[in-house]
């Protein structure tokens, strides 16, 4: 295989990803470019005619076809940045997205830092071990239905410095949690049972469906968190949930129903209702 510079193999590239419907082609050439080649992105800018060797363009060519089948970038690369830091993800866990970047600003302006914090749910580790991070005087407990999920997140943990304040639990919601906490927050499943067929190949194929199905209206996971969330929090405590689009109304109601007052909402960057904060009532 003859030597390809840079510009010719992401022009080749970007065109099989805007044939695919894929919707950034011409980051996902690059981004994936970079880790084939070991390239920086200076590196690209810089040198556009620089020439590829022919095992890099193999890798290359690889990750495109991937790419076209709507593999995300980040399950191709095994990582994804969350609130600037790098964390690896699997099949067995939710890719974190930007939208979820909310929950941690939300957590981040409470009035009082937490000391102790609940992560119900917590796949690849990316809000706890975000928080911990970011609050290096908080300690946490994250939980999760996957064993599998769990070894990702300690996994996160250990490479981001934080596992000597994190524990893990396996079992569903409440069910392995001990213990009362200053803030449980969580990124349950919301979209509706009949509706994940229709989601973007990128989601549908490549999630893990137990980190989506959230029933038939979207709302169990919210209903057994508000059931089971005042009797884990010490006093002023905060409970953050994610929630879908347009959800905002139902898992209001069904927290007030327990008693819960609905502090304030926060919007992700698109303008919708992203993170719902309540409080024991």
């Amino acid at each position: 295989m003859p030597l390809r510079p840079v510009a010719r193999l992401l022009r080749e590239a970007r065109a099989l990803l805007a044939a695919a419907d894929c919707e950034q082609p011409a980051l996902d050439a690059r981004l994936l470019l970079q880790e084939a080649a070991g390239l920086s992105h200076g590196d690209i800018a810089a040198e556009p005619e620089r020439r590829i060797e022919a095992a890099a363009i193999n890798i290359f060519e690889s990750f495109i076809a991937r790419r076209q089948r709507h593999e995300p970038v980040s399950r191709i690369l095994g990582q994804r940045e969350f609130y600037g830091r790098q964390f690896r993800v699997t099949s067995d866990v939710l890719d974190p997205r930007p939208d979820t970047e909310t929950l941690i600003e939300a957590a981040l302006a409470l009035k009082h830092p937490p000391a102790r914090i609940l992560d119900l749910g917590t796949g690849s580790g990316a809000i706890i071990v975000t928080l911990l991070a970011e609050l290096p005087g908080a300690t946490g407990l994250a939980t999760d239905l996957s064993p599998a999920a769990l070894e990702v997140a300690r996994g996160n943990a250990e490479a981001l410095g934080v596992a000597l304040r994190l524990a893990f639990a396996e079992g569903p919601w409440w069910a392995p949690v001990t213990g009362r906490f200053d803030l449980i927050v969580s990124n349950p499943p919301y979209i509706p049972t009949t509706v994940i067929s229709g989601l973007s190949p990128d989601v549908r194929d490549f999630d893990p469906h137990l980190a989506l199905d959230g029933g038939a209206d979207g709302l169990d996971a919210y209903r057994r968190i508000a059931a089971g969330a005042a009797s884990h929090l010490n006093p002023g405590g905060r409970v953050l949930v994610e929630i879908g689009a347009g959800q905002a109304l139902d898992v209001e109601a069904l927290f007030q129903s327990h008693n819960f007052i609905h502090d304030s909402n926060h919007s992700d960057l698109g303008g919708h209702v992203r993170c719902l904060v309540f409080h024991p009532g």
